[in-house]
This record gives C-alpha cells, sequence and structure tokens, in this order.
C-alpha cells in the first residue's frame, strides 16, 4: 500500500511540473522580467505582476539600451495581474524598453532593460516580391483606391525590402565600416526622414512609421555617394 501512495504521489509531482512548465511556456515572465515583440507595424509589451499598491507602471523607451530613455506612456491598470502595453510608434533600429514601477508608498523601481525581438509566430523573413505584391494589391476592398501596378520586371532591393510582416528591413553588412545613409520618401517624392548614419548591419524598421500602407521611395548614400535608389512596398495586411 505504501508503495502505491508513494507511486501516486510522484506520478502526482511529475503531473503539476509538466503543467507548470507548459503554463511558463504560455504566460509571459514575471516582473521584472518582461517581453517586447515585434508585431506588425508595433511592438507588444507583456508581463505577469505580482506586486499590490502600485500607482502607476510607466513605459520607457530608448535606442541604446544605456541613456536616452523616455516615457512614451503608462499601463492602464497598474495593479492587473496580467498586463499588456503596445507601442504603436516605434522608432527606426533597434527598441530597447524598461518599466518604471512607482508605489502608493512614494517607493519606485526601475525594472530589466529589455530589446524588442522579433515574434517568432509571424513568417518575417520572407522577402516580399512582385508576386507577391501583385496578389495583396488584387485584395484591396471595393472602392478602395488601387496602388498602381507591379510590372514584371521590378525586384526588391537587396538592401532596403520589405518583408513577410510588413516592416522594413535594412541590411548592411558593412555598415560598422563605412557610413551608409539611408533616407525615406513618399511615392510622389516628399521627403519623410533619414537616418544619418546606419550604424548596425541589419535592421528593422516598423511600418507603423511610414504611417499608411502603399509605395515608398528611398536613397541609400555610401560614404557620401549614391549607393541605390529604389522602391518598396507596405501591404496594408501582413502575408502569414
Amino acid at each position: 500500500m505504501k508503495q502505491i501512495v508513494r507511486l501516486l504521489f510522484a506520478a502526482g509531482i511529475l503531473i503539476l511540473l509538466n503543467t507548470t512548465a507548459k503554463a511558463q511556456l504560455v504566460n509571459p515572465p514575471v516582473l521584472p522580467n518582461f517581453q517586447a515583440l515585434i508585431k506588425t507595424g508595433k511592438i507588444q509589451l507583456d508581463f505577469i505582476s505580482g506586486f499590490r499598491g502600485v500607482s502607476s507602471i510607466g513605459v520607457q523607451r530608448s535606442l541604446d539600451s544605456v541613456l536616452n530613455f523616455n516615457t512614451i506612456g503608462y499601463i492602464a491598470d497598474a495593479n492587473a495581474m496580467r498586463a499588456t502595453y503596445v507601442d504603436n510608434k516605434p522608432l527606426p533600429g533597434k527598441n530597447f524598453y524598461r518599466l518604471l514601477i512607482t508605489f502608493t508608498s512614494g517607493r519606485f523601481m526601475y525594472t530589466k532593460t529589455f530589446m524588442a525581438l522579433e515574434d517568432s509566430t509571424i513568417n518575417a523573413n520572407t522577402k516580399l516580391s512582385a508576386s507577391d505584391i501583385r496578389e495583396m494589391t488584387s485584395k484591396n476592398p471595393p472602392g478602395e483606391k488601387k496602388d498602381k501596378e507591379v510590372v514584371i520586371p521590378w525586384k526588391p532591393s537587396n538592401y532596403v525590402y520589405t518583408t513577410a510582416d510588413g516592416n522594413i528591413n535594412i541590411k548592411l553588412p558593412e555598415a560598422p565600416k563605412k557610413k551608409y545613409s539611408v533616407k525615406f520618401f513618399e511615392a510622389n517624392g516628399a521627403p519623410l526622414f533619414e537616418i544619418d548614419q546606419v550604424m548596425e548591419p541589419f535592421l528593422i524598421i516598423e511600418k507603423a512609421i511610414f504611417l499608411h500602407a502603399g509605395w515608398f521611395n528611398f536613397e541609400i548614400h555610401e560614404e557620401g555617394k549614391v549607393l541605390e535608389k529604389w522602391n518598396f512596398y507596405i501591404p496594408l495586411n501582413y502575408k502569414s
């Protein structure tokens, strides 16, 4: 009888451990840890909090992970056990986040700093081709203004291109050694913004920065000389 009880007890422990492991895979991290995932044109922060007596939780963002943190918003319910915050206007390049937790007692603390990572559930590595764009634009809702037709010779750039999640990738392997700048324009030539110097060999620019779907132009300058002038398309919906 004692042996049966021991076996049942051991089986119960195994089931509990298995259930706990699965829950950890599904649930976001517990503060002071959190996760920041790059979604389609936005970055989503998720966490579970065990703190009580919290007056506010501010979301702070930086491009360098050390300095220049700015508060971009607050968690809607500071005392919620599970919370989400969506950064709808992330900055070009790598985005780093931390949380400023202020308690009703007046005390406060900062969480660890985390860099936003690509959401593994989204196929973000596939470069959009002319056929992909033709398929997307053909599905525009009735009455919606259609974008210009993509002709067969069009090919995406190897330096600046749209991926399946709708975001823009900048791939310049020599960036740490050479000076590159990238300028972005509307399809009619109106300037949007410029990255004065690309410091990393690979950057992701969130589609939300461009404010709308459609065609955009760009210029890449290498050591002050034009390396490439071309265009790219940001779809209204991403390709899963």
